[in-house]
């Protein structure tokens, strides 16, 4: 793997859109600013460089491709996960 910093925005309304779409997409400097643009918006990060390797050859604004559901359905479970902890309780 690279030693260059790459990232990758999801996006994905159950109510119109048939997958998750990548909202944006960039390495180096770019890639920076997409984390820190998540990180200032609180948003979950999920770091999985061979995720991003293929999630950035899928063009901005279009439906990831079918045989990385499962990858991606992951990566919702861990950012719903994170965004829902305090509804999660256990019981003995």
């Amino acid at each position: 793997m690279s030693n260059i910093k790459k990232a990758v925005a999801l996006k994905y309304d159950k109510q119109k859109d048939r997958a998750p779409k990548v909202k944006a997409k960039g390495k180096g400097e770019v890639a920076k600013r997409i984390i820190k643009i998540a990180e200032e918006y609180n948003l979950p990060i999920k770091k999985d460089e061979d995720l991003v390797e293929l999630l950035s050859k899928v063009e901005l604004d279009k439906d990831i491709p079918q045989n990385l559901y499962k990858a991606v359905a992951e990566v919702f479970s861990f950012v719903y996960k994170m965004t829902n902890k305090d509804n999660y309780y256990s019981t003995k």
